[in-house]
């Protein structure tokens, strides 16, 4: 995460107060924030499911990635300095090293997310009660992918492509 700070120095920085939402669940803003200096907490609905203060933490990238509202709010624990991306599809596309980071970054996390899934299909398979369905609905999630792809504007203009 060091190396995407690196790459940060010279863009816009914020700064949050304690208690301010960087990222709203449920709303679309197009940003994306690297975490300076700081902790913030990542909730889902009311369900906090991280505390985060390491440099360099990146917030957004799903629902710019997915174009899609952001599906976790991003709230400031503490105060807390980030570099803000307004168009963050525009700076993913022209940094193609930052966006190899954000893509292992994401993989990483749906490493963690598919090997806690299985352990928890595995626990409940077998059972005679709506617990056994959580394998069917793990399966159905899983294999629920978006067919949508477009390319960038900038492959659009490439008559290889």
């Amino acid at each position: 995460m060091r190396s995407l700070l690196e790459v940060c120095h010279g863009a816009p920085v914020a700064e949050y107060p304690a208690g301010q939402v960087l990222l709203p669940e449920g709303k679309a803003s197009g940003h994306l924030f690297v975490l300076k200096d700081g902790t913030v907490e990542v909730l889902r609905g009311e369900t906090q499911v991280a505390i985060v203060d390491e440099p360099g933490a990146l917030f957004g990238e799903m629902s710019v990635l997915l174009t899609r509202p952001h599906t976790a709010t991003v709230r400031a624990l503490t105060p807390c300095t980030v570099y803000v991306f307004d168009d963050a599809a525009r700076f993913l596309r022209s940094n193609p090293e930052i966006a190899y980071h954000v893509c292992r970054l994401i993989a990483g996390r749906l490493n963690a997310a598919t090997t806690y899934l299985a352990d928890i299909k595995r626990q409940f398979e077998g059972q005679a009660n709506h617990l056994g369905m959580v394998g069917d609905v793990l399966d159905a999630l899983l294999h629920n992918q978006d067919d949508e792809f477009s390319p960038g504007p900038e492959q659009a203009k490439d008559p290889r492509l």
